[in-house]
């Protein structure tokens, strides 16, 4: 399991990449606007990188579109209603 450090505007764990924490660092802000706590949007982001291959390419964003089976896996996870 991660341990966040939960600072404005940033996610940072403690086990998460460099690479990891870009990639959910934008998912936060292409979801900033979804009318969703912050908490259940970063547990959201989270998931989503989890899940998806070190060597992929595409944005979490771009990425959840092509994965929906992912993508409602995690919104449950994070609690996303």
């Amino acid at each position: 399991m991660l341990a966040l450090l939960l600072a404005p505007g940033c996610v940072t764990t403690s086990t998460a990449s460099a690479d990891d924490r870009r990639w959910i660092n934008q998912c936060l802000r292409d979801n900033r606007d979804a009318g969703v706590r912050t908490g259940v949007v970063r547990a959201y982001c989270t998931c989503m990188n989890d899940r998806m291959p070190n060597s992929e390419t595409r944005s979490i964003s771009q990425w959840e579109r092509s994965h929906p089976r992912e993508r409602q896996a995690c919104e449950r996870r994070a609690g996303w209603r």
